[in-house]
């Protein structure tokens, strides 16, 4: 019984690295290719008499990303649901690692002409399609294996891996970005970041194969219970918290706000502000670091209080203190600026962030999981790439108020998700066979903190 015990903690443990060390690596993807596309694809992929031009082709390789997501996230979530968490998990490890690497093999526009921009186009096509599967497949490979009572705790740390991630890709890039001779950079520094990606692969690899399929899918495809059509199945019975999710997917207009609008406000002279760009690289680092701290204590305070009230809560005072944030760059006033955004995104935002990893996939059936929140937080997350065009349409550079304008807008997207929440069921106290039935009884509260205090020892 006690060797049981043991193999099961350690497959818990092992399901968390496994979703962690994924969840870093599509990040630290993200981030490198970010700053990528901005400093050095411009001149070796888009050749062009015109820099503009170059750079906005540049970044429209960046946001294409976006395009593949939706696709990735109804095969990868057929995948989770059909053959198992665990093949899911390491066909996206594998998308995702060697796409990246691909890119830093690149040929140049001026070794192969037009097949360069073509090639990173279709690289980052892939890049995107396995980035739809990752969160969902890590937050339900972990919940599934969480020992009763700490489903919270161990499902954010998906989220905890996102954050180190993009603080791994700046421990690399920025340094070499800042100390490379600039010519060296641009003609082979630049690659090293992604090259490096073959070491998160291998290592993603070791962990995930040691790591079983959930009990979970393993007693629903022995009763013969898994799903033929997860996809039509979600729309059809959990199309409401399908909805639901996509709502409290906008949650993602924080780190908009924060990083790319924000940013773009406080940098750019039309806005009449001309904050030094050197310090808005360092807030994205910033804030994960105190992101990486905060995340499992808020995932575990989650396990105590319910999913609902850190999340609903975090959502409502990171919408309210956007308008601080954009005050401090209007004023001129940097060390403010920092500090609201470490509050807003590093502290605030996370009461999203580490909740929704467990609650997103305690919504849904174990036989539609995967697919139903693949799919609803990738199109809820697609559209909030919309919100820094929409945030400068209605606040132009040198329109009045912005800090109010875009303050309203971005504490009304807030509100959405925070309704979103508050309208689903709480899910804490349900029992991991009984998540997504909308008769579930939840477990006795004297009963659940029993259960969840044996937890904690055992762990």
């Amino acid at each position: 019984m006690s060797s049981d015990r043991d193999a099961a903690q350690g497959q818990s443990r092992a399901a968390t690295a496994s979703g962690w060390i994924g969840s870093a690596l599509e990040y630290y993807d993200f981030f490198i290719y970010a700053t990528a596309a901005a400093l050095v694809f411009p001149q070796l992929f888009f050749p062009s008499a015109d820099p503009t031009t170059a750079i906005i082709a540049s970044l429209t390789t960046y946001g294409v990303g976006y395009v593949s997501r939706p696709l990735g996230a109804f095969v990868l979530g057929h995948i989770g649901d059909v053959y198992g968490r665990k093949k899911m998990m390491l066909t996206c490890l594998f998308l995702m690692g060697f796409s990246t690497l691909a890119v830093g093999l690149l040929p140049t526009y001026a070794q192969i002409g037009i097949w360069a921009p073509v090639l990173l186009i279709v690289l980052r096509l892939i890049q995107g399609f396995a980035v739809a599967g990752e969160i969902s497949g890590a937050s339900s490979m972990i919940l599934e294996h969480a020992p009763a009572g700490r489903r919270g705790f161990f499902a954010s740390f998906a989220l905890q891996g996102v954050q180190a991630g993009q603080i791994f890709a700046a421990a690399v890039f920025l340094p070499l970005a800042h100390y490379m001779d600039p010519a060296a950079f641009i003609a082979w520094g630049w690659r090293i970041p992604f090259l490096l990606s073959i070491l998160v692969v291998i290592v993603g690899f070791i962990i995930r194969r040691k790591v079983e399929e959930t009990p979970t899918f393993v007693t629903a495809s022995e009763r013969g219970e898994v799903s033929k059509a997860p996809v039509i199945e979600a729309f059809r019975e959990g199309w409401a918290d399908i909805i639901r999710v996509m709502c409290m997917a906008l949650m993602n207009v924080i780190p908009t706000v924060t990083t790319v609008f924000g940013a773009a406000y406080a940098v750019q002279p039309a806005y009449g502000i001309g904050f030094s760009k050197d310090v808005y690289l360092w807030i994205p680092v910033l804030g994960n670091v105190v992101a990486v701290l905060v995340i499992p204590f808020v995932g575990g305070l989650s396990d105590r209080i319910g999913r609902k009230p850190p999340l609903v809560v975090g959502s409502l005072l990171a919408g309210a203190l956007s308008f601080g944030y954009l005050y401090a760059i209007s004023i001129h006033n940097v060390p403010m600026a920092i500090a609201m955004s470490l509050l807003m995104w590093g502290v605030c935002y996370q009461g999203y962030n580490a909740v929704f990893p467990s609650f997103y996939p305690e919504l849904f059936k174990s036989r539609i999981r995967v697919s139903s929140m693949a799919i609803a937080q990738n199109v809820g997350t697609a559209l909030t790439a919309l919100f820094p065009a929409l945030f400068t349409a209605v606040a132009p550079p040198g329109s009045a108020n912005i800090p109010v304008v875009i303050g309203c807008w971005t504490l009304g997207i807030t509100v959405i998700s925070a309704l979103a929440a508050l309208s689903a069921r709480e899910t804490y106290r349900i029992g991991i066979d009984d998540l997504g039935l909308k008769t579930a009884v939840p477990i006795a509260k004297e009963e659940y903190h029993r259960l969840r205090s044996a937890s904690v020892a055992k762990i």
